[in-house]
């Protein structure tokens, strides 16, 4: 054999033992999954039905509101699919962002493609009808989100008459409000005849954290089976950023302490405002939501039996 052909063997050798290495499971993940930082799996094996209750799709081929002032790249049904493989869960929840307005197009196709393993959220504002509203509940939608932490389409005014006409459907209302704003509508959110959902721990301000006035707020709601928080998003507001968020985390463990039964996890993939420190690493974050529940039973409920109860699945 001469040096020439050793050499070519050698050189298919070794592009065959490349492709083997990153085709085997354990490289599966070698390249990053779109908006998430890191390759690894969790270190947490999620349960069986384990929830991801918050994530968005963005699509371009559906026309953003006149008025959007966030306009992300395209985030599909396909890459998300490839996030629920990485982190082993099966069980969605579509919240419709602020950049589509109250045309719910995006999430009605997103909850087509993913079937009875996905619930939605919708966006609407007071002129929506009757006939609407049953049509969104027949396609999967379980509430109603008010981003006021973004100018767009609704309002604080909105919530009360919004939230008393979808009651009658089961739904419950979402708000991504910061915490400031919870604090002085704290009356609001005690009196209302639905379920309320606050958005990412409540977006409680740092280093007041605990002793931020919205904390008791939120708190209270909780205790009295008035209201969730979601363990998400937990980058846009910490001061001490990875890979420990210890101060986000000091605030996590009050709200998982008085009211296990009331917390949700979520990804809020594909991070359209990841804070300071870029995209985060959805294994790390996965991982430290099931450190600070602290027990396998808790750890049920945030990543199993409350998103079951409250979206319906």
């Amino acid at each position: 054999m001469s040096s020439a052909d050793l050499t070519r063997r050698q050189m298919l050798q070794g592009t065959a033992v490349a492709a083997a290495a990153v085709l085997s499971p354990a490289n599966a993940f070698a390249q990053e999954i779109p908006f998430s930082a890191g390759s690894a799996h969790p270190k947490f094996k999620a349960p069986p039905k384990t929830c991801d209750a918050h994530f968005h799709i963005y699509n371009s081929k559906f026309p953003a509101a006149a008025n959007a002032s966030l306009v992300p790249p395209d985030a599909r049904v396909s890459d998300y699919r490839r996030l629920k493989e990485r982190l082993g869960f099966e069980r969605s929840v579509i919240v419709q962002p602020s950049t589509y307005g109250t045309d719910n197009s995006c999430l009605l196709e997103a909850l087509a493609e993913f079937g009875d393993a996905a619930r939605g959220i919708a966006v609407v504002d007071t002129s929506v009808t009757d006939g609407e509203l049953k049509r969104l509940d027949a396609a999967g939608v379980r509430g109603i989100r008010f981003n006021l932490a973004r100018a767009g389409a609704t309002t604080v005014d909105m919530i009360e008459p919004l939230a008393t006409r979808v009651a009658d459907l089961g739904w419950h209302i979402q708000v991504h409000i910061k915490g400031d704003s919870i604090a002085e509508h704290a009356g609001l959110f005690q009196n209302l005849p639905v379920i309320t959902v606050f958005d990412h721990l409540g977006r409680i301000p740092q280093p007041a954290g605990k002793e931020h006035p919205a904390f008791k707020v939120v708190a209270d709601l909780l205790e009295k089976g008035k209201a969730y928080t979601k363990l998400s998003s937990i980058y846009q507001d910490t001061l001490v950023g990875p890979p420990t968020y210890e101060d986000m985390g000091a605030l996590a463990k009050p709200y998982l302490a008085l009211a296990p039964e009331r917390v949700l996890w979520a990804t809020d993939w594909p991070h359209p405002s990841p804070g300071k420190s870029g995209k985060p690493d959805d294994a790390l974050l996965m991982d430290l939501c099931a450190e600070w529940a602290g027990d396998d039973a808790t750890r049920s409920k945030i990543f199993v039996e409350n998103a079951a109860g409250l979206y319906g699945f």
